[in-house]
């Protein structure tokens, strides 16, 4: 909020100004000789931060205590200055001062802030040389350091040394299980804390939240809302954020939503980010946009978090006019220049639809700084909208550029040699990956699978599958995709209840891929059974894609009514996916009524989509009804919609060559076409010889 922020500053100010006027008073009267003066005027230049006068004044006492010491250690620590800290203290063990638990308390504070594990295991060793490892200040500062460093035994060893662990030591050794995951070592310490009486308190809670992340903690989540409520704690803002954004990841909104509205006259800024963040994750929109101005009529400046979120909820091409409001807010107010905004706004133009990735690109380009982040987003862009030779361009642009090269890029430029299938360069982008370590990340693998299948190296995807940790779910289902993508659907699905029997987690991919391995392979019944038994046996619900999919299975199977059936019984509105799948079943199977009904579902949906023409066009071209293949070819034309040629790649001797439908911009172009039309009069000849219709080939785009 402004005001407070204001008042902030005021105060600071006001704290400065009558720090001056004591120091002034102690010179004038001759106080300041007194150690137990200096003291004070010295913690409080420390505490308003203005450390290079508390030195001068620090330089000045004449008869220092182990105080004045402790003062300016804190001071610099507080400040993020371990380095200096730590000089200060061999200053005064040169100076033959003793240490006491508040030195040792002080210094671990700035290890754990710094993640200085080294420095922390030196003071550790001075710890214990003088003595001071019972000691609940020094005790307790030592756990939280290994705690915050993710050394949790050793943490836990601290623990065990202390005579009279405080409520702070049971808080930083939970908060160190929660940090590394540990959801059952945590829980257990609260039942113990419990169990000594020791008090709780919001630094118990907040932590333990953070682990209840999934459906199946709801009611966990519960219970520690009770615990809440029962010590008092259910005002806390720590420990109210907490509770929105754990029952928004465990699947309540509605109960994130009450505890948000139960805190009426305690909100901070972080929770209203907590509540817009829940709506975005549960795909509510527009209460998220009517948050964001809420929060502002309130008087809640939004912050970077706040914008990186809600501009989160503008992917949607029914939200753009948002996203592109949200940007000319984020200009006005002059906060373009900031990169996780920039991110945010590049994320959004590259997922909101393909005709704007050149707004993301001008913002990618007018970017002064970048980070990964900026650089991955265009790379994955350029992936996903197709344009493969362009995200490989841009790899190496970033090699060229000493960027640093994470898994996430590593996985966008794996996927784009899987869409080009050039094998050799993609195994040059493996061999890269080893030498920086990146072979056994589960989304590099995961890519790396991708991208062997598509090169059809089904041998080489099962090496990569088999160096993952072994409870990686994402790259057991990149291989069971690629198994059923490659025509092995019995080992994808022996592959799938090997998964099962391990215990590794299920989640809607998996049964994409199960359900694709059925289609492919034709059955029918079991794959139907999986559809039906997901939500019942498995606790996952079937999304949009699992009906497409059993669509595929029925159609391939030419059981078009059943199809049609199964989608009109959706528990949702089929989208255009659905449709299509439907409709490249009746092109398959000749059904051109049940194809003119469902084509007239896309063209509403779709009214621009090439697609749908495309696929009926050759429909009607295949059953030779050609009255009906010419009005399309019009409606067409009047709409304004046209075919986006197909694109083909070939990799030859480490070279990729690119052709599309027409094209003529090949060096070699009159040889490729000779032979083109060699071959299309041997398919000629096959197609008399044997009855086949050439038709539904549609080699008339490509011949001159």
């Amino acid at each position: 909020m402004r005001r407070p922020l204001n008042s902030l500053i005021q105060s600071s100010a006001n704290a400065f100004y009558e720090v001056l006027t004591t120091h002034c008073r102690a010179l004038k009267s001759g106080t300041l000789a007194d150690v137990y003066t200096a003291n004070k005027i010295l913690n409080a230049y420390a505490r308003c931060k203005e450390l290079h006068i508390a030195r001068k004044v620090f330089a000045e006492i004449p008869h220092r205590d182990t105080v004045s010491w402790n003062t300016m250690i804190a001071g610099f620590v507080n400040c993020g200055n371990l380095g200096t800290a730590c000089e200060i203290l061999k200053d005064m063990k040169r100076c033959c001062f003793d240490f006491d638990g508040y030195t040792f308390g002080s210094l671990l504070k700035g290890v754990a802030s710094s993640y200085r594990l080294e420095v922390g295991q030196q003071l550790h060793s001075m710890v214990i040389k003088m003595g001071y490892e019972e000691n609940v200040y020094a005790g307790s500062a030592l756990l939280d350091m290994y705690a915050k460093c993710e050394k949790v035994d050793d943490a836990y060893m601290v623990f065990e040394y202390l005579p009279e662990p405080n409520c702070v030591s049971w808080n930083a050794l939970i908060a160190g299980f929660s940090q590394v995951g540990d959801r059952s070592t945590a829980f257990r310490l609260l039942h113990c804390m419990e169990k000594e009486g020791v008090r709780v308190e919001d630094g118990t809670f907040a932590p333990l939240l953070t682990l209840l992340d999934d459906i199946e903690f709801y009611k966990l989540a519960i219970q520690i809302h009770v615990k809440v409520i029962k010590h008092g704690l259910v005002f806390d803002n720590t420990v109210c954020n907490a509770m929105i954004t754990s029952y928004s990841e465990c699947g309540s909104i509605r109960d994130a939503r009450k505890v948000f509205d139960g805190a009426v006259g305690m909100r901070d800024l972080v929770t209203w980010n907590s509540m817009l963040a829940a709506y975005l994750v549960h795909e509510e929109e527009e209460l998220g946009f009517q948050l964001f101005l809420d929060m502002q009529r309130l008087g809640f400046e939004p912050d970077i978090y706040t914008y990186t979120t809600v501009l989160s909820g503008c992917f949607e091409k029914a939200h753009k006019s948002h996203g592109q409001s949200l940007h000319a807010v984020v200009i006005k107010r002059g906060l373009e220049c900031l990169v996780p905004i920039s991110n945010a706004l590049i994320a959004m133009y590259l997922k909101s639809n393909n005709t704007s990735m050149g707004e993301a690109l001008k913002l990618f380009e007018s970017m002064e700084l970048k980070d990964r982040v900026t650089w991955n987003s265009i790379l994955t862009g350029f992936f996903q909208i197709g344009l493969s030779e362009d995200s490989l361009k841009l790899f190496g642009q970033m090699r060229s550029l000493m960027v640093e090269i994470d898994h996430y890029a590593f996985s966008a430029v794996l996927r784009s040699c899987a869409v080009l299938a050039t094998l050799q360069l993609g195994q040059q982008v493996h061999v890269l990956a080893i030498k920086l370590g990146f072979e056994s990340n589960e989304f590099v693998a995961s890519a790396l699978i991708f991208m062997y299948s598509k090169c059809g190296i089904i041998e080489d995807a099962r090496k990569s599958f088999e160096e993952t940790p072994e409870d990686s779910s994402i790259a057991w289902n990149s291989i069971i995709f690629s198994y059923a993508q490659n025509g092995q659907g019995t080992i994808a699905l022996d592959l799938f209840f090997l998964m099962r029997d391990r215990k590794v987690r299920l989640d809607h991919i998996t049964f994409v891929a199960v359900l694709t391995a059925c289609s492919h392979i034709g059955l029918v019944e079991e794959g139907l059974n999986f559809l039906k038994s997901m939500e019942s046996d498995y606790g996952i619900p079937p999304r949009m894609e699992h009906y497409a999919c059993a669509v595929d299975l029925l159609g391939r199977a030419g059981r078009l009514d059943e199809a049609r059936t199964l989608i009109e019984s959706m528990p949702f509105k089929p989208d255009a996916m659905v449709w299509k799948t439907l409709l490249g079943a009746c092109r398959a199977c000749g059904d051109i009524e049940l194809a003119t009904q469902v084509a007239s579902h896309l063209l509403e949906l779709e009214p621009e989509e090439h697609c749908t023409y495309v696929l009926l066009s050759h429909l009607y071209g295949h059953l030779r009804r050609w009255d009906e293949k010419a009005n399309l070819t019009r409606l067409m034309r009047e709409r304004g919609v046209k075919k986006v040629p197909g694109w083909s790649w070939i990799e030859i001797k480490n070279q990729v060559h690119a052709f599309n439908a027409e094209d003529r911009s090949h060096p070699r172009c009159k040889e490729i076409y000779r032979i083109l039309g060699e071959l299309m009069e041997e398919i000629t000849w096959l197609d008399t010889d044997t009855g086949l219709d050439a038709s539904i080939c549609d080699f008339d785009t490509c011949l001159p």
